[in-house]
């Protein structure tokens, strides 16, 4: 094995291709997973936590909704006011520092007597999630040159799937042995997940000296110089919107008339967006050859096809209607992720030399579209039903098409 002496990491043993070896790839790919999951593991339990939590009947579900719109918020905060700390500290240490502070958090969810220390720790467990945005930047320093779009694509395999599939254990988890075992046998998971990374993850250099506020400053100035950051950001953000308002509602709708199903079927709908998820790589073959411009709008376009076609659930039977959440599930998810490889694509091609405030912009705007979706999904599901939640959802999704079919300004990048 050769090895690589980066300026901003410990050297790494390489494997004799050049490559990062795939134990490691895997350590990475592992610890975006289970730390992007901890967002969403309270989403398909949402119609059974309420009532066992000892919420009031009359405001039950709203407060339970806003579970969600905490974790989300957190992780939004987490992103603007913690990530630009990795390009001035030992991003190993900051990494090791958010999963102990997330293991907590976590069991401070499990543990929860009422719904308002559940808010607390949903916020903590937004803040403390946010280890998966630190990884990413990681592993493209400990990559070659020649590498780094594979390793770093592998590891954010792992983030999507992790997002898709944690619905997918917590709603059987939570159906066979409770929600607070879920968020305790998440904490274990943390807690090995820290120690894996204390023994395998090297240390890595900061890459400026900047002053914490000069860190926190500059975001707001790439904001202001670049229209294809704004651009970028505001149509992810919304599609967020339409994406969060759905997986948010979703257990509470189905726990319900005329459905009667209990939170791993709820979770189970995880499989149907992993689908799409899985599929979504090609879209970054496709905005090389055809320009990450177009794979926006097809990702848009198809994700407003997939939350219109829900609106069609009241014309037809309770298995049929089923069917349709299957299908959009699968579309929805699909353009989401296609749309997000693309405005990755425009975002890192703006500034090499600032990939990880320009990424921490994007992300913020993100999951702050996700907390608002959150938010508003539950509003529209308690007071108007599902119809408003689609309606909602499909509005978002008609928005953010209609920023990226906007005329960019002459000789301002896309």
């Amino acid at each position: 094995m050769s090895t690589i002496q980066s300026t901003h990491a410990t050297p790494v043993a390489l494997t004799p291709t050049g490559n990062v070896p795939l134990p490691m790839v895997l350590l990475l790919a592992t610890g975006t997973g289970l730390g992007v999951a901890s967002l969403y593991y309270s989403q398909p339990m949402l119609g059974v936590l309420g009532a066992e939590i000892g919420a009031g009947q009359a405001t039950g579900s709203q407060a339970i909704g806003f579970v969600p719109t905490m974790t989300q918020l957190g992780y939004a905060l987490g992103i603007l006011l913690l990530a630009p700390l990795g390009d001035r500290y030992d991003r190993r240490r900051i990494i090791l520092a958010k999963a102990a502070a997330l293991c907590v958090a976590l069991l401070l969810a499990g543990a929860s007597p009422s719904v308002g220390v559940l808010l607390v720790a949903s916020l903590a467990i937004g803040l403390a999630a946010t280890m998966a945005q630190d990884i990413v930047p990681a592993a493209a320093t400990l990559a070659p040159d020649a590498h780094r779009g594979k390793v770093v694509g592998s590891v954010m395999t792992g983030l999507l799937l992790g997002i898709l599939l944690s619905r997918v254990v917590s709603g059987f988890v939570a159906e066979h042995f409770g929600w607070r075992t879920m968020f305790i046998a998440a904490a274990a998971a943390i807690a090995l997940l820290g120690v894996a990374l204390w023994r395998g993850l090297p240390r890595l250099k900061p890459t400026t000296h900047l002053a914490y506020r000069a860190l926190l400053g500059s975001l707001g100035k790439l904001w202001l110089k670049h229209g294809a950051l704004r651009r970028a950001a505001l149509a992810q953000g919304l599609l967020s919107v339409g994406f969060s308002a759905f997986w948010s509602t979703l257990a509470v709708m189905l726990h319900g008339e005329p459905f009667h199903l209990g939170s791993s079927a709820a979770g189970a709908f995880g499989l149907a967006g992993a689908a799409g998820a899985l599929a979504a790589p090609l879209a970054g073959r496709m905005a090389d050859r055809r320009g990450p411009e177009l794979v926006t709008r097809v990702g848009a376009g198809l994700v407003l096809v997939s939350f219109a076609v829900m609106g069609l659930m009241p014309f037809v039977p309770p298995q049929a209607q089923l069917g349709l959440l299957v299908a959009s599930a699968i579309g929805f998810d699909l353009g989401i992720q296609v749309a997000l490889i693309a405005h990755q694509t425009i975002v890192y091609g703006i500034d090499p030399g600032a990939r990880s405030r320009l990424n921490a912009v994007l992300f913020t705007t993100v999951f702050i579209g996700m907390a608002t979706g959150s938010a508003l999904g539950s509003l529209a599901l308690a007071h108007w039903g599902w119809m408003a939640v689609t309606a909602l959802s499909a509005g978002a999704a008609a928005l953010a098409l209609a920023v990226r079919m906007w005329p960019a300004r002459s000789g301002a990048t896309r």
